[in-house]
């Protein structure tokens, strides 16, 4: 009987899940193409054992934390939420673009949204993450204007050919990289400081070998963009697991239960 109770118990052991919103840097992304561009929330569930967390990845392409809710996106993971899931909440890329439908504003709307997150998320027993944004790789010595980081996507190698860079990293967010940490201490949020980390990975490569972790190719070097591309925005799929690696990591250190089921960085061929 003991034996019996024993393994009834452990096939009702529970998944938790970890919800990620927020917009292309995490996102899924079309493969049927070839393409090798990745969100890092892709790579996520690599880092942690599937039979215990369970990574639910609705990050899309070009939203803001403004859209994601006028979607119904940010909706239909409340309807999905359980008690004790978590919720990763990372915005602020397209937050800063001057779209209506997109635009927020720090220390206004754009906390507001993520406060909603974080109030709305506790009501239906769930656990709140705030992440400010990634980084972009910006070494520009002169800033690059860019009014939508979606439509790098829609350039060549050729476009971003003369750009001169310096040596240092540096920032596009401004106040929106800061708003998602006032939220958390006004709020006593758990928060990850995905700006500070990336910016750690970007600088810490450097100018060139920071090429590696994003969508940079000259012509002809990947078959499913002939023409190249230079978008420093978007990750590569060696890009999209470096970075993947780091949050997991900075992730268990806010969270003990998170680094009892952190795999030990194998290979993982679920979003290569």
């Amino acid at each position: 009987m003991a034996l019996v109770l024993l393994c009834t118990s452990a096939t009702k052991q529970k998944t938790t899940t970890i919800f990620i919103i927020g917009d292309s840097t995490a996102a899924k992304k079309d493969l049927s193409k070839g393409s090798p561009e990745r969100g890092w929330g892709m790579a996520l569930q690599c880092y942690f054992d599937d039979s215990f967390i369970h990574v639910d990845n609705h990050a899309v392409n070009g939203r803001s934390s403004k859209s994601f809710i006028d979607e119904g996106r940010w909706q239909k993971v409340l309807d999905k939420m359980q008690p004790g899931d978590y919720v990763i909440i990372q915005f602020g890329h397209n937050d800063e673009k001057p779209q209506p439908a997109r635009h927020t504003e720090p220390g206004s709307t754009f906390d507001a949204n993520l406060a909603k997150f974080v109030n709305e998320t506790r009501a239906k027993g769930g656990i709140p993450i705030l992440m400010n944004p990634v980084v972009r790789r910006n070494f520009a010595v002169k800033a690059v204007k860019n009014d939508d980081d979606e439509a790098l996507r829609n350039t060549t190698f050729k476009d971003g050919a003369n750009i001169k860079e310096g040596n240092v990293l540096v920032d596009t967010h401004g106040l929106y990289a800061v708003a998602p940490r006032n939220v958390a201490d006004s709020l006593h949020v758990l928060f990850v400081d995905a700006t500070q980390i990336t910016h750690d990975l970007e600088q810490g490569l450097g100018v060139e070998d920071s090429k590696k972790l994003h969508m940079w190719y000259k012509p002809g070097e990947h078959p499913a963009i002939p023409d190249g591309k230079q978008d420093n925005t978007h990750y590569n799929i060696y890009g999209a697991h470096q970075v993947a690696r780091l949050l997991a990591d900075a992730l268990c250190e806010e969270i003990p239960l998170f680094s009892k089921y952190r795999t030990n960085d194998k290979p993982c061929k679920m979003e290569q």
